[in-house]
């Protein structure tokens, strides 16, 4: 496979939950994604069998990591510059507290914890 450039200002975008729009790349063995959440933006909890990596770009977001019954869930502030592992199938949640740029990576690429959410 030939390597190809991509420039986020040229890539369309969707908007698989209210507040939230994000930009694509698949890879065979990796998915980036550029997601933008508006200040206020809640997505619900979640897993994926994929590995994630969340780089908060910029803004400041509330996480929760663990299901709602585990003894073991605890909550986390991000802020621009942190770095988030969320290894495979780990349930986890967040609230925009303010505008927030995330690059989320994603191995095996699969689709991502909002995908099955639904757009609103």
């Amino acid at each position: 496979m030939d390597a190809k450039l991509y420039r986020w200002s040229e890539m369309s975008e969707d908007r698989p939950v209210p507040r939230l729009t994000r930009k694509q790349v698949w890879g065979d063995k990796i998915l980036v994604a550029k997601v933008h959440l508006d200040e206020g933006c809640h997505v619900a909890p979640h897993s994926h069998e994929s590995e994630q990596i969340a780089v908060m770009v910029s803004g400041r977001a509330h996480w929760w990591i663990g299901a709602e019954e585990s003894k073991d869930r605890y909550e986390l502030t991000m802020t621009g510059g942190d770095v988030l592992h969320l290894p495979s199938n780990v349930v986890h949640s967040v609230d925009a507290l303010e505008d927030c740029e995330i690059v989320d990576l994603l191995s095996p690429p699969g689709p991502m914890g909002i995908d099955s959410q639904g757009a609103h």
